[in-house]
């Protein structure tokens, strides 16, 4: 199964944007998902992960609060909902999994094995 992001584009500070992760080719649902994302100039940042049936989800520090994972293992896609975004926010933002039900130990999303090509955030005015 391949991996296929879509719902980036330009957003103005404070505003809220959804990201979608779909599977192709195949389904996601034995699968954890988490959410990279990558900076210009800057190391792939983990923001998040969740489980493979949805009941557990973790989120890197900075952006518990303003960002939302999700799942709807029926559409065979896994979301990410930004709200109250920041100029800094603007980057890559990737989907990614190790083809397991769990999600890796905190700190490590942006190790995942499998990565979409990401869509783009800018967050300007």
């Amino acid at each position: 199964v391949q991996l296929v992001e879509s719902g980036g584009g330009l957003v103005q500070p404070g505003g809220s944007l959804r990201l979608s992760c779909v599977g192709s080719g195949g389904t996601l649902d034995r699968y954890a998902i988490g959410w990279v994302r990558q900076a210009p100039g800057k190391e792939r940042e983990g923001l998040g992960c969740i489980s493979n049936s949805g009941d557990t989800t973790r989120y890197r520090n900075s952006v518990k609060g303003r960002f939302t994972i999700s799942r709807d293992n029926q559409k065979n896609t896994v979301y990410l909902q930004m709200n109250s975004l920041k100029p800094e926010d603007t980057a890559v933002y990737y989907c990614a999994t190790d083809r397991i039900s769990t999600c890796p130990p905190d700190g490590t999303y942006a190790g995942m094995d499998y990565w979409g090509k990401g869509t783009l955030v800018t967050v300007s005015s």
